[in-house]
């Protein structure tokens, strides 16, 4: 885009007037909070088409992570430069300061307008978030009300440790439910065989073959691999609940970082919009492709 360099205009002297013109602080402000709306919103649409309810169809958490993180950077350095320039170019300048000592407080201004938009941002987000929080909140005690118990049963049909105790206590075709109790002792002795370095003592081993040889009337070496094969899966289970543990934690990191070095970027792209606008100011510089309506 051309621009076409006018005339120098040195402002008149008003000690009467701040150094800090809130007006054009706040317009760009706005601005810039606009733009980044704009911005996200249009790349969450973007971050959803990353995702798919199919399995394997989904970019990784990582992958996603970092192009969220490089996007929300090139939302704050476009939308703290805009709103920098804005109001660079709307500060009125006041008459005792020289050309550098002009540069700084146009700069200055850009840094405010970015520090204004952070924390309209932040506290929109806070207030948005507990607002939802608040109707999902209600929404949910609700629908808890009206169908908890429905909901809990699915919740324990679909719980991978309940999962594996069924299949330790299967027993033959037409025998009685199990007590809970009993379920709930075997539940616990996996538990135990999987976060303990020690692994399934064997007692505790012993115990299980019986309970499942008598559970389902097969021989106590059948039981024995079958108790085998229940504790292999609930170690892969807990190896794979650490594996996803560990990559959300490195995920939170890194979007946390890429976050702040975003903000840190974009504080110094509103002090370079600021002074650009101020320049351009000073200058009556003309923006070729900008033309009023009329």
């Amino acid at each position: 885009m051309a621009i076409v360099e006018e005339t120098f205009v040195t402002p008149q002297a008003d000690e009467a007037r701040p150094y800090v013109d809130w007006p054009a602080i706040f317009a760009g402000a706005a601005v810039a909070a606009a733009i980044s709306l704009v911005l996200l919103t249009f790349g969450a649409a973007l971050g959803l088409s990353l995702t798919s309810a199919q399995e394997g169809q989904s970019a990784s958490i990582v992958w996603i992570a970092v192009v969220g993180g490089l996007w929300l950077l090139w939302v704050q350095i476009s939308a703290s430069m805009a709103g920098g320039y804005l109001a660079g170019r709307m500060r009125r300048r006041v008459g005792d300061a020289t050309e550098y000592e002009s540069d700084l407080r146009d700069g200055s201004h850009g840094v405010i307008v970015w520090a204004v938009a952070t924390l309209l941002a932040a506290t929109l987000a806070y207030s948005g978030a507990m607002g939802t929080a608040t109707v999902v909140g209600q929404a949910a005690g609700v629908a808890v009300s009206a169908a908890g118990t429905a909901a809990g049963a699915a919740t324990d049909a679909l719980d991978p440790n309940e999962l594996l105790v069924d299949r330790a206590l299967r027993g033959a075709p037409g025998a009685d439910p199990i007590d809970e109790g009993t379920r709930n002792e075997v539940a616990r002795i996996l538990f135990s065989a999987v976060t303990t370095e020690d692994g399934l003592a064997d007692a505790d081993r012993q115990y299980l073959i019986a309970v499942a040889a008598e559970r389902a009337g097969i021989p106590p070496e059948e039981a024995e691999q079958r108790i085998n094969e229940v504790v292999a899966q609930a170690e892969e289970l807990e190896q794979d609940a650490r594996e996803l543990a560990d990559q959300a934690r490195r995920t939170a990191m890194l979007a946390a970082f890429i976050a702040a070095a975003s903000l840190v970027v974009s504080a110094a792209a509103a002090y370079f919009g600021g002074t650009l606008g101020g320049n351009h100011r000073d200058k009556q510089t003309v923006v070729a492709g900008w033309y009023r309506p009329w």
